[in-house]
């Protein structure tokens, strides 16, 4: 193993086991692409969890979605999903409707300004993950998307379809 983790992260024993490096090398690598898609997000105003939903919602169509829904679409969960639809509804980038059939469900979806925010954004983050990824050739990153697609199957409790796949 080449113990690079430990040395970025300035630990002085040895990690113990390779499953150990190989979480920490996940959430270090997610966190330092998160902080290279904050960057990018950051002069449009959009955190990335607001970009995420923005996407969710640009995906659902005129309809909408209802936050429950959202949430559950979501990359990384957010804790106060009303928070953040309040946030961006307070910018203009998304509205709700209450439904007239059942009150109690509120749906939300997305504005033309924010769409076109997404718009002027789709080749920039294409862009960057294209850079992220540019050490890999195709072959090497569909072996690494199959590989984290078992880990999070596994993880969620599908271990059976797992193996399989594995």
């Amino acid at each position: 193993m080449s113990g690079k983790i430990q040395s970025e992260i300035r630990l002085s024993k040895p990690l113990g086991h390779p499953e150990v490096e190989a979480f920490l090398n996940i959430q270090r690598t997610a966190e330092v692409q998160l902080n290279q898609l904050t960057q990018l997000l950051r002069p449009h105003g959009l955190s990335p969890a607001q970009y995420n939903v923005l996407r969710i919602l640009r995906g659902a169509g005129e309809q909408g979605l209802p936050c429950g829904e959202i949430a559950t679409r979501m990359i990384s969960r957010d804790p106060d999903i009303t928070r953040l639809i309040d946030r961006m509804e307070q910018r203009g980038w998304v509205a709700r409707n209450r439904s007239v059939q059942d009150r109690r469900v509120v749906t939300v979806t997305v504005q033309q300004q924010a769409l076109a925010m997404l718009a002027a954004l789709d080749e920039p983050v294409a862009d960057l993950h294209r850079v992220q990824f540019a050490v890999f050739d195709a072959n090497r990153i569909a072996t690494l998307i199959s590989l984290l697609e078992v880990l999070r199957e596994t993880a969620r409790g599908d271990g059976a379809k797992a193996t399989r796949a594995g």
